[in-house]
């Protein structure tokens, strides 16, 4: 058994599946806690058949080292961190796995758009504190009647469009080059968006075209009213602008679960806006979700090492 899958990341609690399918598949699976480090990685890829890579960067210099690597394969869908270019150099296939977690970062865009709406952070904080008041401490408004606007429209959007659905939402104004036409829906441009959406989900991948897609122009351009939510990559919004739009009260809110630096500075000022809701990248979770994108990556793994493509081939020759 000389074939070699390795896993760049460590971070998840039981790597049972990846083994068996893997051992299954004529190979051996190791895990190497790279956590970031081109050192680690450059070593860590050099005999691998197959790598799978969470979070860290799969740079130039990284695939420069690789001696016989079919496959990079993303757990998860956002494969920023991976050089493609200089993988299709060296022939070597990049994949992710786009088709898990789909409830769950719904579910987070919708937790977070509510929390922001409904102002919980601010009156979770008054509760706590032993303060209690049915006064009101800031302007809330009704979803209903209102215009919901989505950043891009593949299925973690078209799943949050269907959870919001309820809620009443007069107009649907969705923005993707590549999406279905779907009864119900407007298709507009970005700014169209800005201007006329009460809620604006982002769910747009990054590239060098969306990177700061919400910037200080087109925050300017959004409603007093308008809440800002980001499930997708943390790059696609000026972080900058956005804090002092909201330092200067001309939008209402955003909830965030991405940020464009990973653990963000604690120090920015998004951290001091009450209308802000932040979490740390946890949309993808539940323990279900998990335990689906262990095994498809794997199976992914095991698929290229039967001589197959992936699934899911980003960086096509």
């Amino acid at each position: 058994m000389d074939r070699l899958v390795v896993a760049l990341d460590d971070g998840y609690a039981s790597y049972d599946q990846e083994t068996s399918i893997l051992v299954a598949a004529g190979a051996r699976f190791e895990v190497v806690p790279c956590r970031g480090s081109e050192a680690r990685a450059m070593a860590a890829v050099r005999e691998a058949d197959v790598v799978l890579v969470r979070e860290s960067p799969v740079s130039r210099a990284v695939i420069g080292e690789m001696t016989r690597c079919r496959a990079i394969l993303r757990y998860g869908i956002g494969v920023d961190n991976i050089d493609q270019a200089a993988a299709r150099e060296r022939g070597v296939m990049v994949g992710n796995v786009p088709d898990y977690g789909t409830e769950e970062v719904a579910s987070q865009a919708v937790a977070l758009a509510l929390a922001a709406v409904r102002r919980v952070r601010l009156h979770d904080a008054e509760v706590r504190a032993g303060r209690w008041s049915t006064g009101v401490l800031a302007p809330m408004y009704r979803l209903r009647g209102r215009t919901l606007g989505l950043i891009g429209y593949g299925r973690i959007a078209r799943r949050t469009h269907q959870m919001l659905a309820g809620f009443g939402f007069a107009r649907t104004l969705v923005n993707d080059p590549s999406a279905e036409t779907v009864a119900g829906i407007e298709a507009v441009d970005v700014d169209t968006i800005c201007r006329e959406a009460d809620l604006i989900s982002l769910h747009a991948p990054l590239t060098a075209q969306t990177r700061h897609l919400i910037d200080a122009r087109r925050i300017a351009l959004m409603r007093p009213t308008a809440v800002l939510v980001n499930t997708a990559r943390g790059g696609l919004i000026d972080l900058d602008a956005l804090a002092a739009a909201l330092s200067e009260g001309r939008i209402l809110g955003a909830g965030l679960d991405v940020f464009e630096q990973e653990p963000p500075d604690p120090a920015h000022p998004i951290f001091s806006q009450p209308g802000a809701v932040l979490t740390n990248h946890i949309g993808w979770y539940s323990e279900e979700s998990m335990r689906d994108l262990q095994r498809m990556a794997a199976e992914e793994a095991a698929r290229v090492l039967g001589g197959g493509t992936p699934t899911h081939w980003l960086n096509r020759w």
